[in-house]
């Protein structure tokens, strides 16, 4: 038996949680960040850590955002197969997304056309990530993505013949060239596997899982292990000003593939890389 929701509860639901995940981080990645700062041995990265640190409070306490950047819309979408949405669904997700920037006063980013640059006006369209799935629940992940870690990503298409220490020296170099500029500590997302799209995918997939958590695959945990010590010696530090802290996770997500392919990508989260997620 089919079981139905109203759209507009989609839309109120989405209002409220591009707000709060602009204003406060996940609760392991905030840890992860005061852990940082106690654990630093260099003066002036444990200072910043600690600036930043003050600003997570602020924004809370204030209720402002936790950085000006309050990103592009991303929106994973699990739909149970057994749910029935009174209503259009990309419409309802895209209505409360503008409700929710407008309301919350949080920065319009998103511009109509790639070229012409004229802004939207409410940070709509979203990007939007469906899935069905057993069952007759409605999972929303809300992940607003800030384009100053964005736009250091990278994608590559390795051959079959790459090992795993030349995809781990792909993840660190991408990070050692991004230096400063995506605002670390980082989160690394990286996404092996599938085809030239889906790995792009995964790797953004992979943002959204808390920096506490390893594959659950002993073969991946160890590779992310390697590649965020790998980073950490690479002393770019908070902000970009030196220290043993330049990233706080990696976080590999992995997709058969093809025999000729092995596709890569590294999608960079910034210290405020955000997500909420709730079911309907």
């Amino acid at each position: 038996m089919l079981r139905e929701i109203d759209a507009r509860e989609i839309t109120k639901a989405v209002a409220e949680m591009v707000i709060e995940a602009n204003l406060s981080l996940p609760k392991p990645l905030e840890e992860g960040i005061q852990a940082a700062g106690k654990k630093e041995q260099n003066e002036t990265a444990r200072q910043v850590l600690c600036r930043l640190c003050e600003n997570m409070e602020a924004a809370r306490d204030l209720s402002l955002p936790v950085c000006q950047d309050t990103g592009m819309a991303v929106i994973f979408a699990e739909v149970g197969q057994e749910l029935h949405i009174q209503g259009d669904f990309e419409e309802a997700v895209n209505l409360g997304v503008a409700e929710g920037y407008q309301k919350g006063y949080l920065r319009c980013s998103i511009v109509a056309d790639p070229l012409r640059r004229t802004n939207t006006g409410d940070n709509t369209p979203a990007v939007i990530h469906t899935k069905l799935v057993p069952g007759d629940r409605l999972k929303l992940t809300v992940a607003p993505k800030g384009f100053g870690s964005e736009n250091m990503s990278k994608l590559k298409m390795f051959t079959p013949a790459a090992t795993r220490e030349d995809i781990i020296r792909f993840i660190v170099e991408t990070v050692r060239e991004a230096g400063g500029n995506p605002c670390p500590p980082v989160v690394v997302g990286v996404g092996i596997g599938g085809d030239f799209e889906y790995s792009a995918l995964l790797a953004k997939m992979a943002l959204c899982r808390d920096i506490d958590l390893r594959n659950s695959d002993a073969f991946y945990a160890q590779m992310e292990e390697e590649a965020l010590s790998q980073i950490n010696r690479s002393g770019i530090g908070p902000q970009g000003f030196g220290g043993d802290t330049t990233a706080l996770a990696v976080n590999i997500e992995t997709y058969p593939t093809h025999i000729a392919g092995l596709p890569v990508a590294v999608n960079m989260g910034c210290h405020v890389t955000r997500h909420v997620t709730r079911v309907l």
